[in-house]
């Protein structure tokens, strides 16, 4: 199983730092950058940031954690992945969700009410046909085209990762989606995931590749700081930080030999402070968990 680990750059995701960001990716060997969708604040906008940091290098893959796909086209959404694809083949790492994390950003992505799940799900069968045939007519509930051909595909089918943790978001992994990244889950929550999503998949006779499998993990600077905590409790009241977030290195490396465990195999690891330096978060990352690759 190949073990891969990125990274989320927090706050260093603003325009004005990116560049500088990516260089020191891109020479550190990192495998990977992840962009979170985040609106209302100074971070760049996923997609152009992923043009950005594509056009910047030449090894290093980019993605979308995680972007938001009800309120969006599939027919642009498609669009755009097939040319960054052409762009960069093989470094194109789309995630999606079904809403923001932001309960203040969900009017932005708009969508008849109550039915933000039947969109996504009907997004997802359109953009798989625009990214899988030459041309494409579909009469659905919310979308409908006719002969429709983003041009060129991608010379290799493009993987479409979704995030999500509820019992709803697995099955729907299962259904549409070519890998899995959750958060805040604790390993035996992760492992209980994957199986779930490996069930609907197979219901739905369909296989998720065993190596598609993967999680978001805050990491520390020897502490889990308050404003981190506080979010964790919202978010899964009663559950110690600790068990979903780690402290510093040394509890990112339990946490992920954890992880492996339970049979997930992806890692992106960010800032649990957004203010911390990412130089130093990059050398740090490069000595603690880039060894932890296969």
């Amino acid at each position: 199983m190949k073990i891969r680990v990125g990274i989320s750059l927090g706050a260093a995701a603003r325009p004005a730092e990116l560049a500088a960001a990516v260089r020191r990716l891109e020479d550190a060997g990192v495998d990977s950058l992840w962009l979170s969708e985040v609106l209302h604040g100074p971070l760049a906008e996923p997609f152009i940031g992923m043009t950005y940091a594509l056009a910047r290098t030449v090894r290093l893959k980019v993605g979308t954690g995680v972007a938001v796909l009800p309120g969006r086209h599939p027919v642009l959404v498609a669009k755009q992945l097939a040319t960054l694809a052409g762009l960069a083949p093989g470094r194109v790492l789309p995630v999606f969700g079904l809403r923001p994390a932001r309960p203040a950003e969900v009017a932005a992505f708009t969508v008849p009410p109550g039915r933000r799940a039947a969109v996504f799900d009907e997004s997802m069968q359109l953009l798989r046909l625009l990214l899988t045939q030459d041309s494409v007519s579909f009469d659905g509930e919310f979308f409908s085209v006719a002969e429709v051909n983003i041009g060129p595909r991608p010379a290799k089918p493009l993987d479409i990762w979704l995030g999500g943790s509820a019992p709803a978001a697995m099955r729907r992994v299962g259904r549409f989606g070519d890998g899995w990244l959750g958060s805040f889950l604790t390993p035996a929550e992760a492992r209980a995931g994957r199986e779930a999503i490996q069930q609907a998949a197979a219901q739905a006779g369909r296989e998720v590749d065993p190596e598609h499998f993967g999680i978001s993990l805050a990491v520390g600077a020897g502490q889990i700081p308050a404003e981190l905590a506080r979010a964790v409790q919202q978010r899964r009241p009663g559950v110690d930080p600790a068990r979903l977030a780690a402290a510093g290195w040394p509890q990112a490396r339990e946490l992920i030999e954890g992880y492996i465990d339970a049979g997930l195999s992806k890692f992106v690891v960010r800032p649990a402070d957004p203010g911390t330096p990412v130089e130093r978060f990059t050398e740090q990352f490069a000595a603690e968990l880039m060894p932890m690759q296969t």
